[in-house]
This record gives structure tokens, sequence and C-alpha cells, in this order.
């Protein structure tokens, strides 16, 4: 402070889309208010939860006689309104591993023969980063 102007603003509330609270047992992080956000974007803050956007296991196939469909509104909504209540709490004092888990599908689409493969990783029983991709 003897060099540079600082101003203590108290304990982190919101950072880079991410809600932070604070408290003598630990940390939650949430993203609470960006789903709020899609979901009011997309006039549908209202609608019903889903536990998965799709049943699992199941198989799709192209079908090249319908129109193309654009995809982006799903990818981009998907299962929010049941997910936005959920988080990371990191307890206070509590050890935490980092594991990594990856899979892949060889050949696992039948329409085009491409692998489907992701990866998670964890710290302590958090996701904390995750990806699947074609």
């Amino acid at each position: 402070m003897a060099e540079f102007e600082m101003f203590d603003l108290g304990l982190m509330h919101y950072f880079l889309g991410i809600e932070v609270v604070q408290s003598s047992t630990g940390i939650f992080i949430s993203q609470k208010k960006s789903v709020r956000e899609i979901l009011d974007r997309f006039q549908i803050k209202d609608c019903n939860p889903i536990n998965t956007p799709s049943e699992f296991g199941m198989k799709l196939n192209k079908d090249n006689r319908r129109k193309k469909v654009d995809d982006t509104l799903y990818k981009q909504i998907r299962y929010l309104q049941g997910t936005k209540e959920f988080g990371l709490f990191y307890k206070n004092g509590e050890k935490s591993n980092l594991f990594g888990f990856i899979d892949s599908d060889y050949v696992g689409d039948s329409d085009d023969r491409k692998s489907t493969s992701g990866y998670v990783f964890m710290m302590g029983t958090r996701a904390v980063s995750w990806s699947s991709k074609k």
C-alpha cells in the first residue's frame, strides 16, 4: 500500500461468471447467476427440470431425409433448469487429491465411424474439469 493505491473490497462474491460464498466452514462456488441469465435469454426460466438430456446409452443415427437442424440452441440450454443450484463446496482443512479418468468408444458412431472420447478431472469427490467430444 506504500507504493500503490489499494482498497479492501471485502470478501469476493463474484468472479469471471462464478459466484463465491465464503463461510467459516469453507467456500461454495456456483454459476447460478449465469444459468438464470441463459434461461431468461431463451425465455424458459419456468421450464420443467430434467435429470439428463437424453436416455442413457441411446444410440442416434442420421436421418438424411429430414432437413438439417441448428443444434446450437439445444447445446446452450440443455438441462440447466435442474442444475442451477449445483456447485462445488471446498471444506476448510479438507485434503483433496486430484484424480483423472478418461474413456473412449472406438468407432462408436455407426454413421461416420468416428469415436467419442471424454475425460473428467476430480478434486476429491468434485468434478472440476470435464470434456466429451467426437
